[in-house]
């Protein structure tokens, strides 16, 4: 029976582990890159504090000695359920049962001027242009004749209030406080120049009102710039227009302020819901279709008494409908009884700087350097590879240790100033 996978995100990878060792599937993943990413720690690759090789893992190397796996390299154009087939930029593949789980992409909300100028960090590429532009403008400000110029490469808008927003914030306030101004002596307040702007009236909206209460505390007492019910409106010449008329001149707009399902052409309109989710039943199976499932922040579903909203876009989500998907699959290939998804909420967590977390779990809630302990700990467990977790560790306990982390490289591998550079140089000679 022919398994095709279209995503290699958490739910991709949990579904595709779950069955890698039933042989009587067999199952290719598609995926646009070549590995799996973490992407809770993409904030840290972008404030160069960790190395993206940390948080990635080739499939290839995963599919090792499992000969029921393959991995095709592509994206996804269409889905051809009249015929069972997907088409993708490399090729067709056709399918027994089609898993969708290509996850979600940055949410623009039509801000014209936001989707073009835009700093987004959905993807390790996404993270590594944050990172170049971010270490370009520190370069351009201590060369900066004027302080409206100086200010507009030193001034960062952070938009977006939830747990991406505030760990961004946290980290390159804590960059400043304890990085720019040992190498960048011409720099004495770069946290005054970070502004975390939102549209709701607290951080973390999501999380319980201690965490809320602390994330601010913490936030500001770092020099940041807390911006509460004031959306971004527009960005266009340099400037971040607020909707309270208030206008921040800088470089360097990061969006975390929301996401949309990616697309998945030829699924038929009516399975398309708010966010562009589309709809399964309590099996994940994509409604009006038999073979065909939607897994994670891709897919909307109603039934789970719990969640009559649908689940919320987090990991666990993903990795238990992944799991579960696998196990149902089996029971359906044996004409057995499917189980339905009930979705087990182990709470939430979000790290606000050095020896600072939050965390809400089932019946308690808690802050402070034990809660940072435990963040760190839930963060390395889900990592694939042996190999990756010791090296996240060793990279986590040098840099915290030592407040100095050394991965402060602009690399620009773009065809265009490699095109540049070899012109200049056969100029000179």
């Amino acid at each position: 029976m022919k398994i095709v996978v279209v995503g290699g995100g958490f739910a991709g990878i949990n579904f595709v582990k779950s069955l890698s060792h039933d042989k009587q599937f067999e199952i290719t993943l598609v995926d646009k890159n070549n590995y799996h990413f973490f992407p809770p720690l993409l904030y840290q690759v972008a404030t160069a504090f960790i190395e993206p090789s940390n948080i990635s893992h080739p499939f290839r190397r995963m599919f090792q000695h499992k000969d029921n796996l393959r991995f095709h390299m592509g994206s996804l154009i269409r889905i051809n359920p009249e015929n069972n087939t997907i088409e993708t930029d490399t090729g067709i593949l056709p399918y027994d049962y089609l898993v969708l789980a290509m996850g979600t992409e940055t949410n623009y909300f039509g801000i014209e001027g936001v989707a073009q100028k835009a700093l987004p960090m959905k993807t390790i590429d996404e993270a590594l242009v944050l990172r170049n532009q971010l270490l370009m403008n520190m370069e351009k400000a201590v060369r900066a004749k004027t302080k409206e110029e100086r200010d507009c490469y030193l001034n960062i808008v952070i938009a977006g209030g939830g747990p991406t927003g505030v760990e961004l914030a946290g980290m390159l306030a804590e960059l400043g406080q304890y990085t720019a101004e040992k190498e960048y002596p011409e720099i004495k307040d770069f946290g005054s120049h970070i502004y975390l702007v939102d549209a709701g009236p607290v951080l973390l909206a999501p999380m319980s009102t201690k965490a809320q209460k602390e994330a601010a505390h913490v936030l500001e007492k770092l020099g940041v710039n807390v911006i509460l019910n004031t959306p971004v409106k527009d960005y266009r010449d340099g400037k971040v227009f607020l909707a309270d008329g208030r206008t921040i001149e800088t470089n360097a707009l990061l969006w975390a302020s929301g996401v949309i399902a990616r697309e998945a052409p030829g699924l038929a309109p009516e399975v398309i819901t708010r966010g562009r989710r589309i709809l399964v039943n309590e099996y994940n199976q994509v409604q009006g279709t038999t073979n065909i499932f939607a897994l994670g922040d891709q897919c909307m579903q109603l039934s789970d008494p719990k969640f009559p909203k649908g689940h919320p876009q987090v990991a666990q989500v993903a990795i238990q409908q992944g799991a579960l998907l696998a196990k149902n699959l089996k029971r359906l290939k044996d004409n057995e009884t499917l189980k339905p998804f009930r979705y087990n909420d182990k709470g939430s967590m979000a790290i606000i700087s050095k020896y600072k977390a939050v965390a809400d779990l089932p019946g308690f809630s808690f802050k402070g350097f034990f809660a940072w302990m435990v963040w760190l700990f839930i963060h390395i467990i889900p990592l694939v590879g042996f190999r990756n977790k010791m090296r996240l560790a060793f990279s986590w306990m040098w840099s915290f240790i030592t407040n100095d982390p050394t991965l402060r490289l602009i690399i620009r591998p773009n065809a265009a100033t490699i095109q540049k550079e070899k012109e200049a140089e056969l100029h000179n000679v």
